[in-house]
């Protein structure tokens, strides 16, 4: 069972790169290699920098991928079964994601690499663009303050396995930590010898992923313990740095580099699980109920689930970061489009590992989402021979990476957003007033409405992140929309339109559960502020296009 829905997977996601993907690129965004991108034409050398497709792709799916095809599948498939989240991932990669990636790309590099907030303000309203600019700025607060949090507690983090019937702890939190610190150095060198030196892509490539992986071994024997609240510090300061230095020195090298951290995971686990045909069973039920410690399938699947099916978030990376490197237009298949298929299969495989927990391990594991996966590295690497708990570590340094590349890239972005919204253009001052909401954040301490329980930082923020984090695709799927029909695309309006409209409904009906529940927490009135907004932002749309009407 667990191998062929794998297999079905893959094929079913190649099919679609060949026949939707191929279908936008010569039919709906008709991409033409003889257009220069904004990465040549407004080339600077700090943000605008061309880089080889193979590079960006790395770059674009680490930064997209995150901590989200592996929180969210995994706590959807332990709440309400694996086959919802199973479904959920293939149509919503396919028909939306994908979409909402590509699209968001491609209408950047056709608007000077502008973010897609900008081609808001364009296409639709000054003031829609405003609003819209205002809303992504504090959501992408939300992404650091979420993230951080998340990273910190990979640095501390006590795995329990079961030996034998027996929980045990490791601790392998602090060798996590030093591997982090060590491919951070790593990239650095990496970017000075492509760059700087000029050697060659290939063996440079060859020799820093093997010195990556090396550090994984050197991080557990040397593991560095440090107090939460100082890896909050810590990393609130490494953002601040690597949102203002040039892209080039560490942003683009090391997410190529971390790239092949997940590349790892997704080859070993992969082969792993098509090799346990047979070994390995499914014990967790295909479907457990609509409700859930965490609220209804409907409308939260769609929400708990948000990298793998569909994020906002990877809308403001295409048309933020990506856009400004994309080397030629048809670049933008692979890396849009392509990126979202691979962030697809690393949902689906975090989907089996909840899959394949024995029943003792699934009560034991069950709210530990980090564990379940890292067991899950372990356990079917361990069918290649390689020893379970360097699966375990491997599997965390790959989470605790991808974790640490949204954070940076949603750092740099809020860095965007705010010299839009604003008009400063001071890259410090702009990172530095980005920080001041999520280090808030961060420290604050949050109680659960129902249960009164202190809950971490990513929990509690979590469903409203969520929420926003889909909304944000919902507007920009709704921004595309409108920019086809203005640039004489109208009869592919669907393309976009139609989840568009999906996703506000199910978007603003789990922000209105998130009010109800929280009421006037610090996170209720920000689900409120956000629904205002964006029920404007979709009225200034419905505006835009009336005004079509009557200009026809």
């Amino acid at each position: 069972m667990i191998t062929l829905l794998f297999v079905a997977a893959i094929l079913i996601f190649v099919a679609a790169y060949v026949i939707y993907g191929g279908f936008l690129k010569k039919k709906v965004f008709q991409l033409d290699d003889s257009k220069k991108t904004p990465a040549h034409t407004m080339k600077d050398g700090v943000d605008y920098v061309p880089a080889p497709a193979p590079v960006l792709l790395g770059h674009h799916f680490s930064s997209i991928a995150g901590a989200g095809p592996i929180v969210g599948p995994i706590t959807a498939a332990s709440s309400w079964g694996w086959l919802p989240a199973y479904l959920w991932v293939l149509i919503g990669n396919i028909f939306i994601g994908g979409v909402h990636d590509m699209s968001a790309l491609v209408a950047s590099i056709r608007n000077k690499a502008k973010s897609i907030a900008e081609i808001g303000n364009i296409y639709l309203s000054k003031r829609a663009g405003f609003l819209f600019k205002l809303f992504i700025w504090l959501a992408l607060l939300y992404v650091v303050a979420v993230f951080i949090n998340v990273a910190q507690i990979t640095f501390n983090a006590k795995v329990p396995v079961l030996v034998n019937g027996t929980v045990k702890h490791l601790s392998i939190g602090g060798g996590v930590a030093t591997s982090a610190i060590l491919y951070i150095i790593l990239a650095v060198l990496f970017g000075f010898a492509v760059y700087h030196l000029k050697k060659s892509l290939k063996l440079t490539t060859f020799i820093f992923v093997f010195l990556v992986y090396a550090s994984i071994f050197i991080g557990q024997s040397f593991p560095i313990h440090l107090p939460p609240h100082v890896w909050d510090v810590i990393l609130l300061i490494y953002v601040a740095i690597a949102s203002v230095t040039p892209v080039w020195i560490l942003l683009q090298p090391r997410d190529y580099l971390s790239s092949f951290l997940l590349y790892g995971a997704v080859l070993g686990a992969g082969i792993g699980i098509l090799l346990s045909f047979g070994k390995v069973s499914s014990n967790v039920p295909a479907f457990m109920g609509f409700m859930s410690d965490i609220g209804p399938l409907f409308p939260l699947l769609f929400v708990v689930i948000a990298c793998g099916s569909i994020s906002g978030f990877h809308s403001l990376v295409g048309s933020g970061t990506t856009s400004k490197q994309l080397d030629k237009e048809s670049d933008a298949l692979p890396v849009g489009y392509g990126a979202m298929l691979l962030e697809g299969i690393v949902a689906v495989m975090s989907i089996i590992f909840v899959m394949a927990l024995s029943t003792t391990e699934f009560s034991v594991l069950k709210k530990n989402v980090a564990a379940i996966y890292g067991t899950g590295i372990g356990k079917f690497m361990s069918i290649l021979g390689i020893p379970e708990t360097f699966g375990i570590a491997f599997g965390m340094l790959a989470l605790s990476s991808f974790v640490l590349t949204s954070t940076d890239t949603g750092t740099r972005l809020a860095r965007y957003v705010f010299t839009e919204l604003t008009g400063i253009k001071n890259r410090f001052i702009a990172t530095g007033v980005s920080l001041i909401i999520p280090a808030i954040l961060v420290f604050t301490k949050y109680k659960d409405p129902a249960t009164g329980k202190l809950l971490p930082v990513w929990k509690a923020l979590w469903p409203v992140f969520g929420a926003t984090n889909q909304l944000i695709a919902a507007l920009a799927l709704f921004v595309v929309m409108i920019w086809l029909v203005k640039t004489g695309k109208s009869k592919y309006w669907f393309v976009a339109g139609i989840p568009a409209l999906f996703m506000a409904i199910i978007t603003i009906w789990s922000l209105i559960i998130l009010m109800l529940k929280w009421k006037l927490s610090i996170i209720g009135v920000a689900a409120f502020i956000q629904v205002i907004l964006a029920i404007w932002i979709f009225f200034e749309g419905l505006l835009a296009l009336a005004r079509l009407k009557e200009e026809a």
